[in-house]
């Protein structure tokens, strides 16, 4: 397999993956209380990951700005990102949540020319838009237009820009850093990050402990903020972000093949229309 294919397969599993962490991170929002679900999970994802570190004897960060730059990622990538998704995902419709996370590809090709040196050429953003409407028409499609508080969108367009942000400080300070180390730092930090937030606006943390919550906890612990986040880092560093970000698009292409293979959901001609559409852009992308 060479390096092309790796990253092509690898980009894919990365997606299903993000794709599949909407169940999981639902219950844990209802059936806890969320700020404190993620600080618990970071925490705990970030204690694992170090002393997997610790055991393998990764290289350190040296000098100030690498433990800065890891510690910019981890509170845009983690704190910032989920935080502000969590929180807008309260009251906003999945369909409306999904089409502003799709976003982030559109918005990191707006400044990948000037932050990280990689051309936004016509092709390009043909295939960007390509992706996006198929997104947009998806949802649409499924969940109808829906309608949605102007600051729960505010809200996760936020957390977009922290994602976004957090892409082009890991491209630009930590893509030579050891990914092991990079991984359990950074979730040690948002943990850290969100604590306080959690004490002042949710008080004690409280849980219904089922095994609904206990599995989907382990879940996004282990697969989620440990596995995929190692994943997501060595996409980065081995593809421009920007193409690398392009995949996103397919997360609602997981969501229905999920439904249609466990819930026996239908899948329209619409529905095909938008996949299409996907499909054709992340080529163009990829080529361009």
């Amino acid at each position: 397999m060479n390096q092309r294919t790796l990253g092509v397969a690898a980009a894919l599993f990365y997606i299903f993956l993000w794709a599949s962490a909407f169940v999981p991170s639902k219950i844990g929002a209802l059936d806890s209380s969320p700020l404190w679900f993620l600080v618990v999970r970071f925490a705990t994802a970030g204690a694992i990951a170090l002393a997997a570190s610790f055991a393998l004897g990764v290289r350190w960060p040296r000098g100030r700005s690498e433990w800065l730059a890891i510690a910019a990622v981890g509170i845009l990538s983690n704190a910032v990102y989920l935080g502000c998704t969590y929180e807008a995902l309260r009251h906003m419709g999945s369909g409306v949540g999904a089409i502003v996370a799709s976003t982030n590809p559109l918005t990191l090709a707006l400044v990948a020319p000037w932050l990280l040196h990689e051309p936004l050429t016509v092709r390009k953003a043909i295939g960007l838009l390509l992706g996006f409407g198929g997104v947009v028409a998806i949802m649409i499609v499924r969940t109808g237009s829906g309608t949605a508080d102007p600051l729960d969108i505010a809200t996760a367009f936020v957390g977009v820009l922290g994602s976004v942000a957090s892409t082009i400080v890991f491209k630009r300070w930590c893509a030579g850093l050891d990914l092991r180390a990079v991984t359990a730092l950074q979730l040690l930090v948002a943990g850290l990050a969100l604590l306080p937030l959690a004490i002042a606006f949710e008080g004690p943390p409280h849980a219904t402990w089922t095994w609904q919550l206990l599995v989907s906890f382990a879940y996004v612990v282990l697969v989620m903020s440990f596995g995929a986040s190692l994943l997501w880092f060595w996409l980065l560093t081995h593809g421009e972000a920007s193409r690398v970000s392009a995949y996103y698009f397919l997360t609602p292409v997981f969501g229905l093949a999920l439904a249609a293979l466990l819930l026996h959901e239908p899948v329209g001609v619409r529905d095909l229309g938008g996949l299409v559409s996907i499909a054709l852009g992340i080529a163009i992308v990829q080529r361009a």
